[in-house]
């Protein structure tokens, strides 16, 4: 696989190139390309006849990453990707497509540089805005667990929470995170958040949210404020793994009538 510098880090780079459209995927905090294919949120598998980047966030999966937490805000997570946007779609419009912190960055780097974007498929948005100062500190304290007791300590938390309806069913994953890392990490999302309402009530681009129900990491509340908020933002919930596994076709529409 191809790597890609940027300040801080050196990213893992995947291209499934068939030609067609430009599509970039992000995943989610403590995921990567290889534990969302698992988690059943590789959308790219319902692609064909596209370009498609795929790639491990800094300090995750097979990128590397420092012990700094500014490292891992959201925004900086933009700057990450407009540079590989740059590198291999230059002056393309490209439809990206991510869940949680993958749905964040996409956010900024749109808000940032929209003629950058066709469309965006943003999948189960995290906490943000009043929900997510309580999830900052849930991250301050998941992060000194780590410290104190290790990374089993952490999963083993995780399991003591119900899992959404949608998502019963799939295998049983970990951190794709190297343990010493993990910490700077949790912090690093303790100190970010979606772009204000005021930024995203401007954006002008083709915006489909999938979200499921009864996940206070992914509240249903802050998919329904973005589209509310982005013009035109249109919203499908998911209550069964069945449903989720329609998301892929969704994908496919959206680059087919948006590319």
């Amino acid at each position: 696989m191809p790597s890609f510098d940027v300040p801080g880090a050196v990213l893992d780079v995947e291209l499934s190139d068939e030609g067609g459209h430009p599509v970039v995927q992000l995943h989610g905090l403590t995921s990567s390309r290889r534990r969302d294919r698992v988690l059943d949120l590789d959308l790219g598998r319902g692609l064909s006849g596209t370009r498609l980047l795929r790639y491990d966030a800094r300090g995750h999966g097979r990128s590397t990453g420092r012990e700094v937490p500014e490292d891992y805000r959201w925004d900086v997570l933009a700057d990450d990707l407009l540079r590989l946007l740059e590198a291999w779609f230059p002056g393309e419009p490209v439809h990206g497509v991510g869940p949680s912190m993958g749905c964040g960055t996409l956010l900024h780097a749109a808000i940032r540089e929209p003629e950058r974007f066709a469309g965006l498929t943003l999948l189960v948005p995290p906490t943000a805005w009043e929900t997510r100062v309580a999830k900052a500190e849930d991250y301050r304290r998941a992060a000194a667990v780590v410290e104190e007791l290790g990374m089993a300590a952490f999963v083993e938390a995780g399991r003591m929470v119900a899992p959404p309806p949608a998502t019963v069913g799939v295998p049983e994953t970990v951190p794709d995170v190297a343990d010493w890392l993990l910490p700077t990490l949790l912090r690093g999302a303790a100190l970010t958040d979606l772009p204000s309402k005021r930024s995203l009530a401007m954006l002008d681009l083709p915006v489909l949210v999938l979200a499921w129900t009864e996940d206070a990491s992914h509240p249903l509340s802050t998919a329904e404020a973005i589209v509310e908020t982005v013009p035109g933002a249109r919203l499908e919930v998911a209550t069964t793994l069945t449903d989720v596994h329609t998301w892929p076709s969704r994908l496919h529409d959206e680059v087919a009538a948006h590319g």
